[in-house]
């Protein structure tokens, strides 16, 4: 009679780990994302985003489900935005343009992270297939990082690229744009859709190899530290 042991030894456990191996590093990417604007916001005087749980490591504060599964399949994608209260901060439009590049900042921060704890470790990760997982990880959460922020760099509303865009306008202008968050995602997946078919490689999956490229030197940086 074959045992339970048997069985689960038996199982092709390669699908789970593929899974786990994207939506680690999704949930990774999206919550410092979000924590990092809640952060900002709370520095510069608004508490909004405190009071709702939104600076909590607990990824199911920041989850929009259907977000996660486009950033883990499609390298693009989103969280539940966090609620910022312009009226707290002392310089509305500069205040809100910081809250806002915090979020790609901190992506750009994880990618680097990730690349110094890859390269530093590289030889003791790749002797093991736990080893090999965890390097595949720290890999995916850097190149997610990097397409995450670039994403959100893009300066259509809701993304926070408009937002930094948006402080430069006068104020009367910057309101009118502002409004256009309730429609702008329905414009960008038309538009990341449109650029899927125009072009071979996507613009933002090319600039994130580009940058990939250059960050990639921070992990040959570290492991030329260990001699």
């Amino acid at each position: 009679m074959t045992s339970f042991g048997q069985v689960l030894r038996g199982l092709d456990w390669s699908y789970l780990t593929d899974l786990l191996q994207q939506l680690i590093p999704a949930l990774l990417c999206i919550m410092i994302h979000e924590i990092c604007h809640g952060a900002a916001a709370y520095a510069l005087g608004d508490r909004t985003a405190a009071t709702q749980g939104r600076l909590s490591l607990n990824p199911l504060h920041h989850i929009d489900w259907f977000g996660l599964l486009m950033l883990a399949v499609f390298h693009f994608g989103w969280a539940r935005p966090v609620q910022v209260d312009m009226r707290n901060f002392r310089h509305h439009k500069r205040d809100m343009a910081i809250t806002a590049l915090a979020g790609p900042v901190s992506n750009f921060l994880l990618s680097a992270l990730a690349l110094f704890l890859l390269g530093y470790f590289y030889r003791d990760l790749i002797g093991s297939a736990a080893g090999q997982f965890v390097f595949r990880l720290l890999r995916y959460t850097a190149i997610l990082s990097i397409s995450l922020g670039l994403f959100n760099l893009i300066p259509i509303p809701p993304l926070d690229g408009s937002k930094v865009l948006f402080s430069f306008l006068p104020d009367r202008l910057y309101a009118r744009l502002m409004v256009l968050e309730r429609y702008g995602m329905i414009l960008l997946i038309v538009l990341v859709v449109m650029m899927n078919r125009v072009f071979e490689v996507s613009p933002v999956a090319a600039a994130s190899g580009a940058v990939y490229d250059i960050f990639a030197r921070i992990a040959v940086f570290a492991d030329s530290l260990r001699g």
